[in-house]
């Protein structure tokens, strides 16, 4: 097979039939993961607000009174990450089986959530306070919860946003090496690539430039999803249903 034939197989994931858009938008989301968690374990505290299974991991750190963990912090982001994924079990009931309008609900609901969130960065003078601390813990697990459940209703093979562990499994377990098929091989390595790109940009604009500057990327690049699904919001395109 030619260089231009493998990439095509590789980038077809891109214009997959079976979900129209979603496949490009949830990598965006992806990215968005990547982008809050940086947010959250290099200034809010080493805690996450997206990836849960970190998090938990650090409430037993807390809990064994490590140091430069807290109890407190980890059970806050939990707790709001467990609200937002109610929050965005609701969301598809009231979406139907549009995914489409689904994905354009939830990503007002995260431009609102991360817009108030980019408010009290903006307004505090001091991001290490206790007050703004939590507030920004809150808000964020609060929109990383619903992206997430939102995710796992649209149901896109490989496309958590959020979780990685099981994408990495799939490359070296469904390998040729392992005797599998390799299936979405592109999809799964774009994936991790790209929570990976946005966890590298998050970490230099949070060291560099400000927890703000972060925020504001996350806010531009969910309108930007929030415009592409609203107009998607009333396809009647056959994947907006699903497998």
């Amino acid at each position: 097979m030619s260089i231009l034939g493998r990439t095509t197989g590789t980038m077809s994931f891109l214009h997959d039939e079976r979900h129209g858009p979603l496949v490009p938008l949830l990598l965006v989301l992806t990215a968005i993961t990547g982008l809050v968690d940086a947010i959250s374990y290099l200034q809010l505290g080493h805690v996450f607000v997206a990836n849960m299974t970190g998090n938990v991991v650090f409430l037993g750190f807390a809990v064994a009174d490590a140091q430069d963990f807290s109890i407190s912090a980890s059970l806050a982001a939990t707790a709001a990450f467990l609200a937002g994924a109610v929050a965005g079990g609701r969301l598809g009931l009231y979406a139907g089986q549009h995914r489409g309008r689904l994905l354009a609900l939830a990503s007002f609901a995260q431009i609102a959530l991360v817009g108030a969130a980019l408010t009290v960065s903006m307004a505090s003078l001091d991001l290490n306070g206790e007050t703004v601390r939590y507030a920004l813990i809150i808000l964020l697990a609060l929109a990383m919860g619903l992206q997430n459940a939102v995710a796992r209703r649209l149901a896109v093979p490989d496309l958590t946003t959020t979780v990685l562990t099981l994408t990495l499994t799939g490359i070296a377990a469904d390998s040729t090496l392992a005797g599998g098929s390799n299936p979405h091989p592109g999809r799964r390595i774009v994936a991790t690539a790209t929570m990976l790109l946005g966890a590298a940009v998050g970490a230099l604009l949070v060291l560099n430039v400000g927890v703000s500057a972060v925020l504001a990327l996350v806010f531009v690049l969910l309108a930007l999803t929030a415009s592409v699904a609203y107009r998607v919001s009333t396809s009647s395109a056959a994947w907006i249903a699903g497998a």
